[in-house]
């Protein structure tokens, strides 16, 4: 259940891989600097808390996860969710709301959930992420063009109804800083991929601005100076009243965190072969974002671009995970302090380069071309993340899944009544009418609560209760309580008509299972419980002749 993968790594490790290990790790680290500083930015809190996050959330996740490649840290998944805590209850409420969040994510892993939370359907995954992403992009607008104007809203019509009102406040040079960002995070790797293009778009601007003495906001004149140490662990007071408050924004954190860092560890074992450990990467999830709200963090999980750039940089053991947060550390220990003069346009651009590779536009795209079912999974969720609430979407998009899959099951599911006009042809079988005084009828699909309903109404066509029920069970994958339920209704009836029921061809373990446990099979008698269509028939007529 939990076995860190760090614990298989120094069985072969050499001094050859351990190198690239830690040319992986410090670049990473340092494409985790700039991100890190905006995400937290965009979240509503000050750009060191990003860093704070990125060295113990991406310590923690290297040391005790379950992957080999994982880097984690600060996210844009997570930065809807964290605005919304913060303007709601504030810095303190995301602290709680953090650590609430760790503490689900240990039961989740210690409950074997991880493997649950792998099915969580696509369209939902390319719903919520792209309303993310679109979020993203709309609260980036203000430092992107540089406007003149107070926090951002956080309701989505309210922002944009705000960007025009203040839309005649633009600053050029802003917006000459955000393009230029852009242009060098899109035509650097044209150069050389060794060196983050998001890195060179920093050190041009911030110098551009500081030597030219460019007039447009930098993190110094919005937050002031950045603390360059590790804050003291501090534990939070949590109260009945504060937890009725928080658990559901935590379950959120909890379950995005659990969704993005399995989604991330499956993609690490698609590049390099290997085989993540599910549920110790969600309890070393909540282990990381537990320590990462003791030391004022923000939530964290596994980040797939950075995880990525660990893997086609050499990284191949948690090792480089480990470097990367060290890495990031001394950054903030002795370069901490110049990280205010980055100008604020500058984020901006790097942020819409971030939600545009988020969009995931191309998947979006072919999921409406597949079918209807997944087109309204996608749509509502991603609708409801950008003008509701996150949390909600999750809710409804999960609910609206399971039912249209249930719709499509039902569809799946159907009832067929045999009698003297149908042909009933068997491979072993010459008889083609039924003798009198037989009845047939076929299942075939699930018989769950959404579908048994069918079978009960079919029932109600014999005219006359029959000496013998057949019931063909070959195609009945599975049964629940509501279908055990039906079958036991009928042999009620039966029971009360003198008529014999027999099941025929029951080829799946677990209905045969649910029938032994419900007692139905030892009710209707083992004589009665036939393995083919035509022993079903013989045994019929044998029943019939006494």
């Amino acid at each position: 259940m939990f076995r860190p993968k760090i614990l298989d790594t120094f069985k072969n490790y050499t001094k050859a891989q351990f190198y690239k290990d830690a040319i992986a790790g410090v670049i990473v680290g340092i494409v985790a600097l700039p991100l890190s500083i905006a995400f937290a930015i965009a979240s509503g809190v000050s750009p060191e808390k990003g860093l704070v996050t990125a060295v113990i959330a991406g310590f923690i996740i290297s040391v005790l996860g379950g992957s080999k490649v994982q880097i984690g840290g600060p996210t844009g998944a997570f930065i809807v969710i964290v605005y919304g805590i913060v303007q709601q209850f504030g810095f303190n409420g995301l602290i709680i709301a953090t650590l609430m969040a760790g503490v689900l994510l240990i039961i989740m892993g210690l409950a074997k959930f991880g493997s649950v939370i792998k099915f969580i359907p696509h369209p939902l995954i390319v719903g919520f992420t792209t309303g993310i992403a679109v979020i993203i992009f709309s609260s980036q607008l203000k430092d992107f063009f540089g406007l003149r104007m107070g926090a951002v809203p956080a309701d989505f019509v309210n922002k944009w109804i705000t960007y025009s009102l203040f839309f005649h406040t633009l600053n050029y040079y802003a917006l000459t800083l955000g393009l230029v960002t852009i242009a060098i995070i899109l035509l650097w790797p044209k150069v050389t991929h060794k060196v983050p293009g998001s890195i060179i778009a920093i050190l041009i601007t911030t110098l551009g601005v500081y030597l030219l003495n460019i007039p447009v906001e930098t993190i110094g004149s919005r937050f002031g100076s950045i603390q360059t140490n590790i804050p003291h662990p501090v534990l939070p007071i949590i109260s009945w009243q504060v937890f009725k408050q928080l658990i559901k924004p935590a379950f959120t954190i909890a379950l995005l965190g659990g969704i993005e860092s399995l989604l991330s560890a499956v993609v690490a074992d698609g590049m390099i072969g290997g085989n993540h450990r599910s549920n110790t990467e969600l309890i070393a999830q909540g282990i990381a974002n537990i320590g990462s709200s003791l030391f004022g963090g923000i939530p964290a999980t596994g980040a797939i671009a950075r995880t990525a750039t660990n893997i086609k940089n050499g990284g191949r053991t948690p090792v480089a995970g480990i470097i990367h947060a060290i890495t990031l550390f001394l950054i903030l220990l002795f370069l901490g302090k110049w990280a205010a003069l980055i100008p604020m346009a500058t984020l901006g651009g790097i942020l819409i380069i971030v939600a545009y590779n988020m969009s995931e536009w191309k998947s979006f795209i072919a999921i409406m071309k597949i079918s209807k079912n997944d087109s309204a999974v996608l749509i509502i969720t991603c609708l409801l993340t950008i003008f509701i609430d996150l949390t909600i979407a999750i809710e409804v998009g999960i609910i609206l899944a399971g039912f249209l899959f249930m719709r499509d099951m039902m569809k799946a599911s159907n009832v067929q009544h045999l009698d003297s006009e149908n042909e009933i042809l068997d491979e072993d079988l010459n008889q083609t009418s039924l003798p009198e005084g037989i009845e047939v009828f076929e299942i075939n699909g699930p018989l769950f609560f959404g579908a048994a309903f069918k079978f009960r109404d079919a029932m109600k066509i014999i005219a006359k209760p029959p000496q013998v029920l057949i019931i063909r069970m070959k195609n009945v994958p599975i049964i629940d309580a509501t279908g055990i339920h039906i079958l036991n209704a009928v042999y009620k009836d039966a029971l009360a008509n003198n008529t014999k029921i027999i099941l025929s061809e029951i080829n799946s373990e677990q209905v045969l299972l649910e029938l032994k446990k419900a007692r139905l099979l030892f009710k209707i008698g083992k004589a009665n419980i036939t393995v083919t269509y035509e022993n079903a028939l013989k045994q019929g007529i044998v029943i019939i002749n006494r």
